[in-house]
């Protein structure tokens, strides 16, 4: 999958990125191409997480596809 992501300078050192597809996935760097590395990373471990939220959920609530 491909995913948008925000690369800035940070404040005190390197670069911070965020992925605003996935609430709280941020990660920083101290050169641009550590810091893709590191939100690489850090996007895998949300989703990683995610999908374990969403399999619980789903166990205890049931899911659907709904088409709109």
């Amino acid at each position: 999958m491909v995913y948008r992501v925000i690369i800035e300078k940070g404040q005190d050192f390197g670069y911070v990125m965020h992925c605003p597809a996935i609430p709280g996935c941020h990660s920083q760097g101290n050169t641009i191409e550590e810091a893709i590395e590191n939100i690489k990373d850090a996007i895998r471990g949300c989703l990683s997480v995610l999908d374990e939220e969403v399999s619980v959920s789903a166990k205890e609530i049931g899911a659907m596809e709904v088409e709109v």
